[in-house]
Protein backbone atom coordinates (compact mmCIF):
# COMPACT_ATOMS: atom_id res chain seq x y z
CA UNK A 1 0.00 0.00 0.00
CA UNK A 2 1.35 3.45 -0.96
CA UNK A 3 2.05 6.00 1.74
CA UNK A 4 0.21 9.33 1.48
CA UNK A 5 2.47 12.27 0.64
CA UNK A 6 4.22 13.53 3.74
CA UNK A 7 3.79 17.21 4.59
CA UNK A 8 7.12 18.95 5.23
CA UNK A 9 7.00 21.59 7.96
CA UNK A 10 7.40 25.23 7.00
CA UNK A 11 10.53 25.36 9.16
CA UNK A 12 12.18 22.45 7.34
CA UNK A 13 11.22 23.92 3.95
CA UNK A 14 12.76 27.26 4.99
CA UNK A 15 15.94 25.51 6.17
CA UNK A 16 16.24 23.46 2.96
CA UNK A 17 15.67 26.60 0.88
CA UNK A 18 18.38 28.45 2.81
CA UNK A 19 20.67 25.42 2.49
CA UNK A 20 20.22 25.73 -1.28
CA UNK A 21 20.35 29.51 -1.68
CA UNK A 22 23.40 30.20 0.51
CA UNK A 23 25.93 28.12 -1.46
CA UNK A 24 24.50 29.28 -4.80
CA UNK A 25 24.84 32.93 -3.79
CA UNK A 26 28.33 32.32 -2.34
CA UNK A 27 29.44 30.65 -5.57
CA UNK A 28 27.83 33.38 -7.65
CA UNK A 29 29.57 36.12 -5.67
CA UNK A 30 32.88 34.30 -5.93
CA UNK A 31 32.84 33.44 -9.62
CA UNK A 32 30.23 35.56 -11.39
CA UNK A 33 30.67 38.97 -9.79
CA UNK A 34 34.32 39.44 -10.84
CA UNK A 35 33.33 38.62 -14.42
CA UNK A 36 30.68 41.36 -14.36
CA UNK A 37 33.29 44.00 -13.56
CA UNK A 38 32.11 47.58 -13.09
CA UNK A 39 28.48 46.85 -13.84
CA UNK A 40 25.96 48.63 -11.59
CA UNK A 41 25.36 46.64 -8.34
CA UNK A 42 21.59 46.43 -8.98
CA UNK A 43 22.23 44.88 -12.40
CA UNK A 44 24.72 42.44 -10.83
CA UNK A 45 22.11 41.45 -8.22
CA UNK A 46 19.50 40.98 -10.95
CA UNK A 47 21.81 38.71 -12.98
CA UNK A 48 22.76 36.70 -9.89
CA UNK A 49 19.11 36.19 -8.88
CA UNK A 50 18.14 35.29 -12.46
CA UNK A 51 20.54 32.37 -12.13
CA UNK A 52 20.10 31.40 -8.46
CA UNK A 53 16.31 31.50 -8.10
CA UNK A 54 15.40 29.17 -11.01
CA UNK A 55 18.18 26.73 -10.05
CA UNK A 56 16.92 26.65 -6.48
CA UNK A 57 13.17 26.58 -7.18
CA UNK A 58 13.05 24.16 -10.12
CA UNK A 59 16.03 21.89 -9.56
CA UNK A 60 17.67 21.79 -6.16
CA UNK A 61 14.96 22.46 -3.53
CA UNK A 62 12.50 19.89 -4.95
CA UNK A 63 15.22 17.23 -4.97
CA UNK A 64 16.30 18.03 -1.42
CA UNK A 65 12.69 18.01 -0.20
CA UNK A 66 12.16 14.64 -1.90
CA UNK A 67 15.30 13.28 -0.28
CA UNK A 68 14.19 14.60 3.11
CA UNK A 69 10.77 12.94 2.74
CA UNK A 70 12.35 9.67 1.64
CA UNK A 71 14.79 9.67 4.58
CA UNK A 72 12.15 10.56 7.17
CA UNK A 73 9.67 8.01 5.75
CA UNK A 74 12.26 5.23 6.14
CA UNK A 75 12.82 6.22 9.78
CA UNK A 76 9.10 6.13 10.58
CA UNK A 77 8.41 2.69 9.05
Amino acid sequence: MAHPPQQVSIHMRAFITWLTIFPLVALGLTFLMPALGDMHPILKAMILTLIVVPLAVYLIVPRLLGLYVKLTRKKST
